[in-house]
């Protein structure tokens, strides 16, 4: 029997009346994207172009970049929009539908988001459980909320196999260092590429997600949240 997939429809129509899909498909137990068959490969793909500091991989195993290889096709249709060109975009996962008129960069960066967790990346595999649970359109606060709550899960689910938790937090800030490292060592990729800003700056985007998850935890911030939990502190 086939493993369980996991499915994501993007449908964009771009003010000029373009439509575009995307069908992204994941494996359900290990979030694997699912990507289909490619003959060739564009040189900015290569591992070694821009790879980033913090990229365990080896050319010599890994040719390709995973996160490039699988965003051929998306970075070459949006090559030529503006960011802040208007878009409808339609989301289909297997339990509902989203929509929105937005920006393209704004709906680009939900998208791109997939692309860059399921990829096979190694930094960026730690937030694969964020995939499982996609919400598109999240704001900065909805992110910062479901990335806290995946990580302490992480530690129930590290404590239930006799492994060490982190209750405190401690482990969640060099994991998002390390996916700003990716981001921005990706966004000189993006920017060596011939074409307009949309798919740059919408991966500026999810690089300030990933800053403001960061400065959420090195601040007060998780106090302004703390008091939602007040029935949890009744005894």
């Amino acid at each position: 029997m086939d493993e369980p997939i996991i499915s994501y429809n993007y449908r964009f129509r771009l003010a000029d009346g373009t439509d575009k899909e995307f069908a992204i498909r994941v494996d359900a137990k290990t979030l694997d994207l699912l990507p289909a068959a490619r003959s060739e490969y564009p040189t900015w793909s290569a591992l070694t172009h821009h790879q980033c500091a913090n990229c365990p991989l080896r050319p010599e195993e890994h040719p390709r970049c995973p996160i490039a290889a699988n965003l051929v096709d998306l970075v070459d249709f949006f090559k030529e929009a503006m960011s802040y060109d208007e878009v409808d975009v339609q989301i289909e996962t297997d339990q509902r539908r989203y929509t929105k008129h937005t920006s393209v960069q704004q709906a680009l960066s939900s998208l791109l988001g997939i692309y860059m967790v399921t990829s096979g990346c190694p930094v960026m595999d730690r937030l694969r459980p964020m995939v499982r649970f996609h919400l598109p359109f999240a704001t900065l606060e909805e992110t910062a909320y479901r990335v806290i709550s995946m990580y302490l899960l992480a530690q129930y689910f590290r404590h239930r196999r006799g492994l060490r938790p982190d209750w405190e937090m401690k482990g969640l800030v060099p994991i998002y260092e390390g996916v700003q490292t990716v981001n921005k060592t990706f966004l000189q990729r993006l920017h060596g590429l011939k074409g307009k800003d949309a798919n740059a700056n919408a991966l500026v985007i999810l690089d300030s997600f990933a800053g403001y998850v960061t400065f959420s935890i090195n601040t007060d911030l998780l106090d302004e949240v703390e008091g939602l939990f007040r029935p949890y502190f009744e005894e």
